[in-house]
């Protein structure tokens, strides 16, 4: 059977749960017609380039499917259909990306970037004897000399 992935963008005011349930309903209607979901990643609620339908934001969602192309039809009739759903994108791959995919790969890159230079960050403080302000003083540099005259 041919392979697809499959995007979709839920509106940013649903909770995970609904999110969730958007998804198992699409599993649902994707393993009645034939085909199976390999993979279901939840990517989180990302920044939008730019407004759909009002929101600035969106649930992100990725489908690996296996299945036939009259399932992949029927689930992108019912996201044209359901209000919860602002974009959906499906494209027909040669094969299905094994483990996650390049987004979670990224999150989990980023992750560890933070982490490292949260430790740099840490070290260099402790060497220069700073507690990990810019040493600037409680009113972050805008302190002024007064002379002594009266």
């Amino acid at each position: 059977m041919p392979l697809y992935e499959h995007v979709y963008l839920a509106r940013q005011d649903l909770s995970q749960q609904q999110v969730d349930e958007l998804t198992a309903q699409y599993k649902g209607v994707i393993e009645g017609l034939g085909g199976k979901v390999a993979k279901a990643e939840y990517w989180g609620v990302k920044s939008l380039t730019y407004r759909i339908r009002k929101n600035r934001k969106a649930h992100f969602t990725l489908l690996n499917i296996d299945g036939p192309s009259a399932a992949i039809s029927e689930v992108e009739r019912q996201q044209r259909i359901n209000e919860d759903v602002l974009r959906a994108m499906t494209v027909s791959v040669d094969e299905l990306e094994e483990g996650p995919s390049a987004m979670m790969r990224k999150v989990d890159r980023d992750r560890d970037r933070d982490e490292r230079r949260g430790e740099r960050r840490r070290d260099r403080d402790d060497r220069d004897g700073r507690d990990g302000r810019d040493g600037r003083g409680p009113r972050g540099g805008d302190e002024t000399e007064t002379s002594g005259e009266e």
